[in-house]
C-alpha cells in the first residue's frame, strides 16, 4: 500500500512540474465544486431562517435596466414581495439568504485559493481590495444574468411540474449552481493576476 501510495505521489510530483498551469486549474476546480457544495447546504438554512421573518414580504425590487418581454420592469435585482409559491419573489428575505451565502463561501474561497490553489506571497490586502472589486462587479452581472432565468426555473418546477416545495428547493439549487458556474469561469482568470507568488527578494524591500 505504500509503495503504491508513493508512487502516486510521485507521479502528481512530475506531472504538477510538467504542467502546472493544468494542476493549478485542477485545484482550483476542486475547491470551487467544494464551495458550491458549501453554499447548497447554507443556502437553505439560511432562506428557512429568514423565511419566518416580516422580511419576506419586504420588497426588494431596484436597478431597473429596461422591460420584460411581458412589459414588467426589469431589475438587476429583483426580489418582489411574498413566497415564491405565492407568486412572490422572496421579498428581502431571499436577497439576504443569497448575498450572506454567497458573502461567507466568498471569504472561506478567498483563502483557500490564495494559500492552497495559487500560493501566493503578494500583499494580502491589496489582493482582499481588488478580490471585493471584483465579486461585487460580478454578483451585479449574475444578478441582471438570473432575472432571464429564476422566473422560468422556478415556474416550471414548482407550477407546470407542480413539484411545489420540492420543486422550489431544486430551483435554489439550480440557480446557486448557475452563479457557482458564472463565478468559476470569471473568477480564474482574476485570480491568476491578483494572487502572484512574487520573488523573496521583492518582499525583502517591500517591508
Amino acid at each position: 500500500m505504500n509503495k503504491l501510495l508513493n508512487g502516486s505521489l510521485d507521479l502528481w510530483s512530475r506531472f504538477k512540474e510538467k504542467h502546472p498551469n493544468v494542476v493549478q486549474f485542477l485545484v482550483f476546480f476542486m475547491l470551487s465544486n467544494g464551495i458550491t457544495v458549501l453554499q447548497m447546504i447554507l443556502m437553505p438554512v439560511l432562506k428557512g431562517a429568514f423565511g419566518h421573518t416580516g422580511l419576506v414580504e419586504t420588497n426588494f425590487q431596484i436597478f431597473q435596466a429596461g422591460q420584460n418581454m411581458d412589459g414588467s420592469n426589469y431589475y438587476v435585482f429583483n426580489y418582489a414581495a411574498g413566497t415564491l409559491a405565492s407568486g412572490g419573489g422572496g421579498g428581502l428575505a431571499y436577497f439576504f439568504a443569497v448575498q450572506i451565502t454567497l458573502g461567507i463561501a466568498q471569504i472561506i474561497n478567498f483563502f483557500a485559493q490564495r494559500n492552497i490553489t495559487f500560493k501566493s506571497n503578494s500583499n494580502v490586502w491589496r489582493a482582499a481590495f481588488w478580490y471585493v472589486v471584483a465579486y461585487l462587479l460580478i454578483s451585479v452581472g449574475a444578478a441582471a444574468l438570473q432575472g432571464l432565468y429564476k422566473a422560468p426555473i422556478y415556474n416550471l418546477l414548482m407550477n407546470t411540474w407542480g413539484m411545489d416545495s420540492l420543486g422550489e428547493t431544486l430551483a435554489d439549487f439550480i440557480t446557486m449552481i448557475i452563479n457557482s458556474a458564472i463565478s468559476f469561469w470569471v473568477f480564474f482568470p482574476i485570480f491568476k493576476v491578483i494572487f502572484k507568488q512574487e520573488p523573496e527578494s521583492h518582499l525583502s524591500k517591500s517591508k
